[in-house]
């Protein structure tokens, strides 16, 4: 009866949130074709995609690796940097359906893309109410790059579990918390955020002595169950980690970034501006996190995010992804446009949707996604 009742409150997000991602994969549709492109292709077979799709169709091991024209030159073990369970994902679709393992990436993309704004709803509302929960959802579909929800990459579902584990967190269901945080680290390496929250919760339990402490610490055992088994299965923490860096992935404290940031200040002036402001605007957004005083668990999911995503060693076009699953950053702006009159919010609403929509095209009809 609570699922149903919190799907029924969820019912006008969902609907939005379906009409903001519709419309992006229109005017993509419409843009792609006039540039005589496929936005199937688009959206199922570029980038990270193919490597989820080579590996659902023939496993991490297979004659053919490093034949195809995407894989052709990379590292002997660079697939092993994918994480398995969108492919499993995919294996299983294409099994049941006879889908290709294209579209079975889209339609596991699509799937989870709603059970990720149901969840960014229900944390939402469990802090700030409906409204907010409702503009917050609406806000995480139409960021710069929210046609990556509807690709075949693993933001969706990474999301998807990120918000609902929150969610058990917040109402103090550890073993699901756990277990959600357990498949979490077998769908992206962020994945540490996510068991930053269960452990912060689980302590929280044992220092307020709240009930169910017993089951708070199995939740805390279990949750990074995922991302070790998976680590360890590559070989260690050290081959992880070795695979990583054939990527040029690795995690500096932001120092390959900042001085990144310094050659665009020194060569193209306004690009490096506009760097700084956009890591300016991402550390206001955690600040007012904690000065919304959103729980602990939230602000640790949300605060090992932005360092993960900042503190990387990856493409600057990367960046934004992998700040993509913070959604709690994007709640303050919610509560806050949650309070005033709903003309004004549509207005704002739907020049931020309209913007959205041309920029996912241009982005991704350009150099896309890393």
């Amino acid at each position: 009866m609570r699922a149903a009742a919190l799907v029924s409150r969820a019912l006008p997000a969902l609907g939005l949130y379906a009409a903001v991602r519709g419309l992006g994969l229109v005017v993509l549709a419409v843009w792609a074709g006039a540039e005589g492109r496929s936005p199937h292709q688009l959206l199922s077979a570029r980038w990270d995609s193919l490597w989820y799709t080579d590996i659902a169709a023939h496993g991490y091991h297979w004659a053919g690796y490093q034949a195809t024209t995407h894989t052709r030159g990379a590292g002997a073990h660079s697939h092993l940097a994918f994480f398995p369970l969108l492919p499993w994902l995919e294996r299983g679709l294409h099994t049941l359906t006879g889908l290709s393992y294209a579209d079975a990436g889209l339609l596991v993309s699509a799937l989870a893309s709603l059970a990720a704004a149901l969840g960014v709803f229900a944390v939402g509302e469990r802090l700030a109410g409906r409204r907010a929960a409702t503009v917050l959802v609406l806000l995480w579909a139409a960021l710069p790059i929210g046609v990556l929800q509807s690709m075949a990459y693993t933001e969706s579902l990474f999301t998807a579990l990120a918000a609902w584990c929150l969610y058990a967190v917040l109402r103090g269901n550890w073993l699901t918390a756990g277990l959600l945080a357990a498949l979490a680290g077998i769908t992206r390496p962020s994945a540490a955020a996510v068991i930053a929250a269960v452990w912060v919760g689980a302590a929280l339990a044992l220092w307020r002595r709240t009930p169910g402490r017993g089951r708070a610490v199995l939740g805390a055992l279990l949750a990074p169950v995922g991302l070790l088994a998976y680590a360890g299965w590559v070989g260690g923490l050290s081959s992880y980690l070795d695979v990583q860096a054939r990527w040029g992935n690795g995690f500096d404290f932001g120092a390959a970034y900042a001085r990144f940031v310094g050659h665009q200040l020194a060569h193209s002036p306004g690009a490096g501006i506009g760097l700084l402001v956009f890591v300016g605007v991402v550390l206001w957004a955690l600040v007012a996190c904690v000065r919304q005083r959103q729980p602990l668990p939230v602000l640790a999911y949300t605060a090992v995010i932005v360092a993960l995503a900042l503190g990387a060693q990856a493409y600057f076009n990367s960046k934004p992804r992998l700040l993509m699953p913070g959604f709690p950053l994007l709640l303050p702006p919610a509560a806050w446009l949650a309070t005033l009159r709903i003309r004004r919010v549509a207005v704002a609403m739907t020049v931020l949707v309209l913007a959205s929509a041309a920029y996912g095209a241009v982005w991704l009809l350009g150099p896309g996604p890393p």
